[in-house]
């Protein structure tokens, strides 16, 4: 259970730390627009809650949240969308109080949820663990989107961890989706962590390797940052081809930044 709390006060530290950035701006500045095609600061926190409300649902009524799902399936319907639209009907600062009072829930709904036990979402179920992990890393993911708007520098922390470990795990994922077949050959990822320590996943031995900053990784395998554009330093044909296609989040395929020069 230490584990479990770790990793809620590390969601709730994020939270904070996105709060810090947009919990200053007026209306007129949060609706400055974002990397992400279309989006700006208000529909990103829309994106945000509705998504923390869904998984809320998830936590606390999985059998009514699935059949929801089976239904916004069977009918086509876009919950990305209809959240932004949602954001798109009230003030900035309804939808910043909105953002608050959803991340608020899903933290009070996890609390007390056996981190072992699976969790229905849009895509396979998942272990608790797992689930609030991609949370974590869907709000730091969005939040570089409202900073790069914003031109504000991101500051690196310890949680970067629970970003680049879901990064790494989603390898099979990034494949999978595209309908491509994964190379047997592992890839070694070794990441210099924002204390100055380091952080390792696959086997010492791989031929195959990523290494470098470990916030240079979480942006690529996030799409914030095309590989060009960060230090990383990728060695054989195993560790290119994922880093070319790299995907941490649920959804389809999607190709991520183009360079920025």
């Amino acid at each position: 259970m230490s584990a479990w709390s770790d990793l809620l006060a590390d969601l709730v530290a994020e939270h904070e730390a996105l709060d810090a950035v947009v919990g200053p701006l007026d209306d007129a500045a949060l609706l400055t627009a974002t990397p992400a095609e279309g989006w700006d600061a208000r529909d990103t926190l829309s994106h945000l809650a509705g998504f923390d409300e869904s998984a809320t649902a998830a936590l606390v009524d999985p059998e009514v949240f699935t059949a929801e799902v089976e239904r916004v399936f069977a009918e086509g319907d876009d919950p990305i969308a209809g959240y932004t639209a949602r954001g798109r009907d009230l003030a900035p600062s309804d939808v910043l109080a909105w953002w608050r009072d959803a991340r608020h829930g899903l933290v009070a709904a996890a609390t007390p949820f056996d981190p072992r036990a699976r969790v229905p979402w849009y895509g396979p179920p998942m272990s608790a663990m797992s689930f609030i992990t991609a949370r974590l890393m869907e709000t730091w993911a969005h939040g570089v989107d409202i900073l790069d708007a914003l031109d504000a520098d991101i500051v690196p922390t310890a949680r970067l961890r629970h970003v680049a470990h879901i990064g790494v795990g989603a390898r099979l994922y990034s494949y999978a989706v595209r309908g491509l077949e994964v190379p047997e050959a592992p890839v070694a990822v070794v990441l210099a962590a924002p204390d100055g320590g380091t952080w390792t996943w696959g086997p010492d031995e791989a031929g195959d390797r990523v290494h470098g900053d470990a916030l240079d990784f979480c942006l690529v395998v996030t799409q914030r940052r095309h590989l060009d554009d960060t230090g990383l330093v990728v060695s054989g044909p195993a560790a290119s081809e994922w880093m070319s296609i790299a995907q941490a989040f649920a959804g389809g395929p999607t190709d991520g930044r183009a360079p920025l020069a």
